[in-house]
């Protein structure tokens, strides 16, 4: 696969610094280890090397959706892979699905949403920031995913646009905020993610989730840790990124609370034994 002008490619430094660039004909780029004209790229295969000025070899890899989320322009905090894998995995997100986002960021999450419901599906992502909602816009459009996603600055309790999506996530400060909206915005068993930070808002998001009719509500979090690899000596690396967020998810149901016969609900807890 040759490497064009315009195309997005991961340089790797000989001592395994990432970059991730743009390929044009005449931009060039400085580095620890020389300047690199990236047009030396174009019409070569991912796999091969250029050279610095300094004659310092850069391997020209694929990036891949981690790659993009990760290198993105930052004015927020992003949602990172290992959690934006698995709220994708829990909601059950794939081609075709309409899912509303809450809370653009830098657009991170946004490219991992986009991607999951290619090419037939469509991500709403909303911000109450113009600045983060631009600066989203840029990084989705560079990572390739802008036809699957539309923008839009409004508040979460202002309520969403759309009806019956498949799935709403929210990446709030106050994600309880949100919940009103996303119940309207569900369809019937529709699910709901939530990422926050802290015990308490996780509490209130829970409390908040019960009162609007969601079930099947889970909490958990995820740690990744990565292991030095070296023959007689491998062991965890000494860093790590512990704590992201605790993730809750929840699906709706359309039975309203006052109809339910306490003795034939299907969601009352089983008498003892």
């Amino acid at each position: 696969m040759n490497i064009n002008s315009g195309d997005q490619v991961l340089i790797m430094s000989p001592d395994e610094k990432t970059f991730l660039v743009t390929v044009t004909e005449d931009k060039k780029m400085g580095t620890h280890k020389g300047e690199l004209t990236l047009g030396d790229a174009i019409g070569k295969s991912f796999g091969e090397k250029i050279y610095s000025n300094l004659e310092h070899p850069f391997l020209l890899l694929e990036p891949t959706l981690e790659d993009k989320m990760m290198k993105v322009k930052r004015h927020t905090q992003i949602i990172y892979p290992k959690d934006a894998a698995f709220m994708i995995l829990k909601t059950g997100i794939q081609s075709g699905m309409r899912v509303v986002e809450c809370g653009a960021g830098s657009g991170s999450l946004t490219m991992a949403l986009a991607n999951a419901v290619a090419p037939d599906g469509m991500v709403y992502t909303y911000d109450v920031r113009e600045k983060h909602l631009e600066n989203a816009r840029m990084n989705v459009e560079n990572a390739g995913y802008s036809d699957y996603v539309e923008f839009k600055l409004k508040q979460a309790q202002e309520g969403f646009d759309e009806e019956g999506v498949d799935v709403v996530i929210l990446d709030l400060p106050s994600p309880w905020d949100g919940i009103a909206s996303a119940a309207k915005a569900l369809r019937g068993g529709g699910r709901i993610a939530s990422l926050s930070p802290t015990y308490n808002q996780v509490e209130k998001c829970v409390e908040n989730l019960e009162k609007h009719g969601f079930v099947y509500i889970e909490t958990s979090e995820l740690l990744l840790r990565h292991i030095r690899v070296s023959t007689g000596k491998t062991r965890p690396v000494d860093r790590m990124v512990s704590h992201t967020g605790f993730l809750t998810f929840g699906r709706k149901t359309i039975i309203k609370k006052e109809t339910i016969d306490e003795s034939t609900d299907p969601f009352r807890a089983p008498p003892n034994s």
